[in-house]
C-alpha cells in the first residue's frame, strides 16, 4: 500500500496547478494575460511567474507576497484572486524576444508546483502604398528609424524577391511585408 502511495501522490500534485490556456500570444508592443489556476488550499501560499524552456533554469520575473495585492516587475504584473483560486499574469509592452517558455508556479516545501506556458508574439503585417512613378525601384524593409544605419530585413530586386516574407500588387502600387521574430 505504501508503494501505491507514492507513486499516486506527484499525480495529485500536478493536478493542483494548471494554467487556463498551455499556449498564448500577443502582439509586437502590445500585452497578454495568462491565467492559472489552482485548487482548494493553496490560496495563501506564494505565486510566481517565470521564464525559461528548462525548470532548472527558470528565471522569476514576479511573485505575489501571498496575498491577493497585485505585484508589478518590469513589463510584468501578477495578481491572485483566492475566491477564484485563480492568479492573472499579464505582460506588457511585447518584444519579439518575449517569445519563449514560461511558467505559472507555486512556491511550497520541496519541489514548487509549476505548469509551463508558450507564449508567442503575433506576426506583424506592414503595407506600403507608392505612386506609379515608383513601380520599377527596389522595394525594402528596414526596421530602424535611421536610414543610415540601417539593416534591411527583406528587399526586391525589380520584379523578384529576395526572401518569400514581402509580397507585391502592381494593380494596386502596395507591398506587403509580414515580420516574424527574428
Amino acid at each position: 500500500m505504501w508503494l501505491l502511495l507514492v507513486l499516486f501522490l506527484p499525480v495529485v500534485q500536478g493536478s493542483a496547478l494548471r494554467a487556463v490556456s498551455s499556449a498564448v500570444s500577443g502582439p509586437l508592443q502590445g500585452s497578454l494575460t495568462v491565467q492559472c489556476r489552482y485548487e482548494p488550499g493553496w490560496e495563501t501560499y506564494h505565486k510566481w511567474w517565470c521564464q525559461g524552456a528548462k525548470w532548472s533554469d527558470c528565471h522569476i520575473l514576479v511573485q505575489t507576497d501571498g496575498s491577493e495585492q497585485e505585484v508589478k516587475g518590469d513589463r510584468v504584473s501578477i495578481k491572485d484572486n483566492w475566491k477564484s483560486r485563480t492568479f492573472t499574469v499579464t505582460m506588457e509592452d511585447l518584444r519579439w524576444n518575449s517569445a519563449d517558455t514560461y511558467w505559472c508556479g507555486i512556491e511550497k516545501s520541496g519541489t514548487d508546483l509549476g505548469v509551463d506556458v508558450k507564449v508567442t508574439i503575433d506576426p506583424v503585417t506592414v503595407q506600403c502604398h507608392y505612386s506609379p512613378a515608383w513601380e520599377t525601384f527596389v522595394k525594402s524593409w528596414c526596421p530602424d528609424r535611421d536610414l543610415n544605419s540601417c539593416r534591411i530585413l527583406v528587399q526586391t530586386t525589380g520584379p523578384e524577391l529576395r526572401k518569400n516574407q514581402l509580397s507585391i500588387d502592381q494593380k494596386k502600387r502596395t507591398f506587403s511585408m509580414t515580420i516574424w521574430g527574428e
